[in-house]
């Protein structure tokens, strides 16, 4: 029977430690929630038991130096605590670092000094903290040793008053609590004893040098307690003999320790103050001296210890759930000096140029405790444009505004303070704004500065419209108040001319200021945007992994170059154009797409440390999806026509047109052939010539087209027209793609003495030469904007878009450019622009507008090229005579 019960018991426990083991997690988050509960509660009590008005009290009886004493001397008085903790480790297996023992320690012990709970809440802390590489049963064993000795310093001092009271008569008015002490006094022998003479297993570790140590741990601990106490009396300059309080604070921490209340709080105080009454000390001194006992040895260093609690917590939970709590504090911290910077510089902008309309503003005067003070005009304006100049820097997270930002915070913060009456609340504030600027610093890992449109528009609308509405009210006074709405604006107008002149020269100082805060932002410049373009170097990379549709593009010389590289070898290239804080990617990535996802979370990590946002143009659905779920929003900005070169023929019903076209040029011995690079001098001017008759007063793209130059000329065949005498009249540069299954053209001119119908004539040549070439697939290029925003359910930039496929022929045609190439297009492939999310679309598509548009000036007249003028006439006249 009693075999079967055994076996009961031990499936039971069995079943228990696998349900602990099972929901371990979960059991030490509740631990570590309760003990941060335990934490608040701990707070509002003392809050709630002593009110500031009382510690302002206290505080008033001590000079400044005697505070910074007491401070310092509490913080010792806890340290011989740490001797308990650096002897657990010894009885458990694993390393624990010394910084690691001395966090626990100073957290343990200053909840178990506040909050005691008999000893309950440090042995929980303790197992907490120690239990990393040791089994639950070694813990406690470790933790049961040293609770033995915790009591054995307190042991010594009833011994040592007694000796006191009894044989050198000091503090004989306490005589009648010796029972008191003779039953504390009576804990340290019978724990020598027993430890000494029991061998068990238990104690077989405990050795005398560690049994030793725990003594001398505990007798320093309750020693170093005492003295301080006695310390504080002697500060307050009491008149008693303080050798004779010894006795009664022994004789209240045994009351204390018997009551098990937290920190003894109640009847150490009873017992203390009834106490030193015995020895003339009035209720009023002794409830001082006990308030500032409570605030250094305990409050004070109990306050450290929530901070490293919460700070230990606090890596636990961001370790488990992969940094993000870090992540979301740290971008919070960002948030807030950002925004505070911000508004504590307008406010003082405010205060600077209309100070008469401001103060008289409920709203201002509301908002006034939350800003810097400084006395004179110019000092507010200099100091008002340095906080917006370096909040840019801030928000952009550079981290060469930290240091800058710092010793500006520094100064405001202390020429703030330095004044009168500053209220306290203003101080908190402003310190919190400084603790979080250095909470904030590890987000601050950017390179460089560049400032973005929207933050120049914001910047420069507050400079730029606090110096015009400044200029206008000085100027206005100038008039002498003639103007018949003087009065309305009487307490707009500066003071005097003086002050306006003062005003007028801080503001010239503050654009110097801003200046100069945006150059040393940005001096900095990472080396791979000065790298020069290297065309062998991407002719490599192209003949090894195979191009694109764009890849020929980068023989323009107009982008600049992005090398991906595993092992020191290039592995895919990205094109790209930088206009203000954004690097505008022209096509998809060039070359080995098996490495596409690492090679562009390289790209996005450098190109934000240099303070770069990326923004793709002209790219794939599949890359458009991609880049989705990296953090970018995207829209569908056109289609791209391909050719199926297998399926192209002339013959049949649907071709009649194109084959008489191109019976007509043979009729009139027109020829295409294909010239082959490098060109002679020759055929480069009969090119030249050609170019400059399609332009006329137009002027020529870039970026995602190409434009007319030798070098790039000679990077691949051009397919030409020439009449009868042998004259150039057309020509069409081929753009390679790496491979032998797609080609394309870029260029595709002709002069004014070619006939109608020679693009198309053109374009007929070239898908039959490069179908005998064994091409597959010709690519004829975007149709901008093309079944873009049909739906009624699109977004609203999209259906923008579609109103201006269907009604801005004034001034592009985007319905005849889809009409044109859909007589020859077998597929249609969408288009995006993917960009990042929360970026301005529309401050993204004027600088993708600026960008193609380069070089040159703005077209005249319409913005549609003269050939796709041609082509749809020629289209029109075609369909007319069939």
């Amino acid at each position: 029977m009693k075999g079967e019960i055994a076996v009961g018991v031990a499936n039971v426990w069995q079943r228990l430690m696998a349900w602990v083991q099972k929901r371990l997690t979960l059991i030490k988050g509740v631990f570590l929630l309760s003990v941060l509960l335990l934490v608040i509660r701990e707070l509002g009590r003392i809050g709630h038991e002593i009110s500031g008005e009382q510690v302002r009290s206290a505080l008033s009886a001590l000079s400044p130096m005697m505070i910074v004493l007491l401070a310092v001397v509490g913080f010792i008085a806890v340290l011989p605590m740490m001797v308990y903790d650096f002897t657990i480790v010894e009885f458990l297996p694993g390393h624990f670092s010394k910084g690691y023992i001395f966090r626990s320690g100073w957290v343990t012990n200053t909840f178990t000094n506040l909050a005691g709970m008999g000893g309950l809440l440090g042995a929980s802390l303790r197992a907490n903290f120690y239990a990393q590489s040791a089994t639950k049963k070694q813990v406690v064993y470790a933790i049961s040793k040293i609770a033995l000795f915790l009591l054995a310093g307190l042991s010594i001092a009833c011994w040592v008053a007694l000796i006191m009271m009894f044989g050198f008569q000091v503090g004989t008015v306490y005589q009648g609590y010796w029972f008191w002490l003779l039953g504390g006094g009576l804990y340290f022998p019978g724990l020598f004893i027993f430890t000494r003479v029991n061998d068990s297993a238990f104690f077989s570790d405990l050795t005398w040098s560690r049994e030793l140590r725990l003594i001398l741990g505990s007798t320093l601990e309750w020693g170093s307690c005492a003295l301080f106490f006695l310390l504080i009396g002697w500060t307050l300059e009491l008149p008693l003999d303080f050798a004779a309080v010894f006795p009664m604070f022994v004789v209240a921490s045994v009351a204390g320790v018997i009551s098990m209340i937290p920190g003894g709080l109640g009847s150490f105080d009873v017992f203390m103050i009834f106490g030193l009454g015995l020895l003339g000390v009035s209720r009023s001194d002794a409830a001082g001296w006990l308030l500032l006992y409570r605030l250094f040895y305990y409050i004070l260093p109990f306050g450290v210890g929530v901070g490293l609690f919460v700070h230990d917590a606090g890596h636990r939970l961001n370790r488990y759930l992969a940094g993000l709590p870090v992540a979301i504090l740290r971008r919070g911290a960002l948030l807030f000096v950002t925004t505070f910077m911000y508004f504590s510089g307008v406010m003082m902008l405010l205060y600077a140029t209309i100070p008469d309309v401001v103060l008289s503003n409920q709203l201002y005067m509301r908002l006034v405790p939350y800003m810097f003070y400084f006395l004179s005009q110019v000092s507010n304006l200099v100091m008002a444009f340095l906080l917006i100049g370096l909040a840019r820097g801030i928000g952009a997270r550079v981290s060469r505004a930290f240091w800058p930002t710092f010793a500006v915070l520094v100064l405001a913060i202390g020429y703030t303070l330095w004044r009168e009456n500053f209220p306290v609340g203003l101080a908190v504030l402003l310190g919190l704004v400084l603790v979080c600027l250095v909470l904030a610093k590890p987000e601050l890992s950017r390179q460089s500065f560049h400032y973005s449109w929207g933050g120049l528009l914001v910047d420069g609308s507050i400079y730029v419209g606090t110096f015009l509405l400044y200029t206008v009210l000085g100027l206005y006074a100038f008039q002498g108040g003639k103007h018949r709405f003087f009065h309305l604006l009487q307490a707009w107008l500066p003071a005097s001319t003086q002050v306006w002149l003062n005003g007028l020269g801080g503001l010239l100082i503050a654009l110097v200021i801003l200046l100069t805060i945006n150059r040393f932002l940005s001096a900095t410049q990472a080396p791979w945007l000065q790298q020069p373009f290297d065309a062998e170097r991407v002719r490599r990379l192209i003949q090894r992994f195979g191009g694109n549709e764009v890849s020929h593009l980068a023989f323009l010389r107009d982008k600049q170059t992005y090398f991906y590289q595993v092992d020191g070898e290039d592995r895919l290239l990205f094109l790209f154009r930088q206009k203000a804080d954004k690097l505008l990617v022209m096509g998809e990535p060039i070359g080995q797409q098996a490495d596409l996802l690492p090679a562009l979370q390289e790209f996005m990590r450098t190109a934000d440390q240099a303070g770069l946002r990326l923004v793709f143009y002209e790219i794939s659905e599949e890359l458009t999806l991609r880049l989705h779920e990296m953090g970018f929003d995207f829209i569908k900005v056109g289609e791209e026509g391909h050719v199926d070169l297998t399926q192209f023929t002339l013959a049949g019903k649907a071709r009649r047109g194109e084959r008489a076209l191109v019976n007509k040029f043979n009729r009139e011995n027109y020829h295409f052939e294909i010239l082959q690079p490098p060109l002679s001098d020759q055929q480069y001017r009969d090119l030249q010539a050609i170019s400059d008759s399609w332009l006329g007063d137009e002027t020529e793209k870039s970026f995602s087209m190409g434009f007319f130059d030798r070098e790039y000329l000679d990077e691949a065949p051009i397919a030409v027209m020439t009449d009868a005498e042998g004259q150039m009249v057309a020509f069409a540069n081929l753009m390679p793609t790496g491979n032998h299954q797609m080609t394309s053209i870029d260029l595709m001119r002709s002069s004014q003495a070619a006939p109608s119908g020679m693009m198309d004539g053109l374009f007929v040549y070239l898908f039959q030469t490069c179908q005998q070439q064994g091409y597959t697939s010709f690519n004829l290029g975007m149709a901008p904007l093309a079944n873009v925003g049909v739906s009624e359910f699109s977004f609203i930039e999209e259906r923008l878009a579609h109103l201006i496929y269907q009604y801005g022929s004034t001034f592009y045609s985007f319905q005849g450019l889809r009409a044109y190439k859909e007589k020859y297009v077998t597929e249609w492939q969408p288009k995006y622009l993917a960009y990042r999310r929360r970026e301005s679309l529309i401050f993204t598509m004027l600088q993708l507008m600026q960008v193609i548009n380069r070089p040159g000036a703005a077209v005249k007249g319409k913005l549609e090229p003269k050939w796709l003028s041609r082509l749809l006439v020629d289209e029109v006249n075609w369909q007319n005579r069939q």
